[in-house]
C-alpha cells in the first residue's frame, strides 16, 4: 500500500519540517511488535500529546462561540467533539485509514477501519503537528479539520446528550440528579478504559465503558435510559450494561 508522506501532507494541507514525526503519527503498536527495527516506536505519545491539546483548544473555540451555555453545557459539547467516533470520523475523511502503519494481525482485522485506530491516529497527528509546527499552526489545522463538528453544536444539541436527558428524566420524576462513580480503570496509562456506574435515587441503573471517563458516562446514561424505556412498559428487569 502507498505510504508516500508528501501525499499524506497534501491532503493534510500541512508541510511538516520533520517528516519523521509525521511517520511517527501513522504507527500503530502492532507495527511497531512486528518491525521493531524499521519502527522503534509507535504513536501513543503523540497520541497523549495530540489528545491534552485538542481538548485545550475545542474548549476554548466552544467558550468563545457560545456565551449562552453554562459550564455543564459546554462540557458536554467538548466531549461530543473530542470523543472517538467524532474524531476516528475526521480521521477518516482525511484518509488516515489508507496510511497507517499496521501489524499484519492487526490489517486483517479490519485496522484501518477501526475508529479507535483512526481516533488515535488523528490524535497523535494532531500532536506531530504540535511539536513541528508549533502551537498557532496546530491550533488553526485542529479547527479547520473539526470545524463541521464544532458548528454543528449548539444548545440545542447538546440538550440532546444522554446524559443531560437522563437529568431531565430524573429530576421530572423527583429523583434527583444522576451520580457517577467509576468502577474500574483498566489498561496503560496511555489507553485507559473506564468503566462507570450510574445511579439514581440510589438505584444502580446502568454501566458504560470509554476511553475517557466522560464517554463511559455517556454510554452509562445512554443504557440506563433504555432501561427506564423498558421498564416503563414491563420489558426490563435488570440494570443495562454498555458493551
Amino acid at each position: 500500500m502507498d505510504r508516500d508522506l508528501a501525499q499524506v501532507e497534501h491532503v493534510l494541507g500541512v508541510d511538516f519540517h520533520d517528516a519523521g514525526l509525521l511517520r511517527l503519527s501513522l504507527t500503530h503498536s502492532s507495527y511497531v511488535n512486528e518491525h521493531p527495527q524499521d519502527a522503534p516506536a509507535s504513536n501513543e505519545r503523540l497520541e497523549y500529546l495530540g489528545d491534552a491539546f485538542l481538548g485545550a483548544v475545542v474548549a476554548r473555540r466552544l467558550y468563545l462561540d457560545h456565551p449562552e451555555m453554562s459550564e455543564g453545557e459546554l462540557t458536554e459539547a467538548r466531549a461530543f467533539v473530542v470523543r472517538g467516533e467524532t474524531l476516528g470520523a475526521a480521521a477518516g475523511e482525511l484518509g488516515l485509514g489508507e496510511h497507517l502503519l499496521l501489524g499484519q494481525g492487526e490489517e486483517q482485522t479490519g485496522g484501518r477501519g477501526k475508529t479507535n485506530n483512526l481516533a488515535c491516529a488523528f490524535e497523535a497527528l494532531v500532536g506531530a503537528v504540535y511539536l513541528d509546527k508549533g502551537h498557532e499552526a496546530a491550533e488553526a489545522f485542529v479547527l479547520r479539520v473539526l470545524q463541521p463538528y464544532i458548528g454543528a453544536v449548539g444548545a440545542s444539541q447538546v440538550a440532546q446528550d444522554p446524559k443531560s436527558l437522563l437529568q431531565e428524566m430524573a429530576q421530572a420524576n423527583g429523583l434527583g440528579v444522576p451520580r457517577y462513580r467509576v468502577l474500574s480503570e483498566t489498561g496503560p496509562g496511555h489507553d485507559r478504559t473506564f468503566t462507570v456506574e450510574v445511579v439514581v435515587a440510589d438505584e444502580a441503573l446502568a454501566q458504560g465503558s470509554g476511553r475517557r471517563k466522560v464517554e463511559a458516562e455517556r454510554e452509562a446514561a445512554r443504557s440506563a435510559l433504555t432501561y427506564v424505556e423498558r421498564a416503563s412498559t414491563g420489558g426490563a428487569n435488570e440494570p443495562e450494561t454498555a458493551p
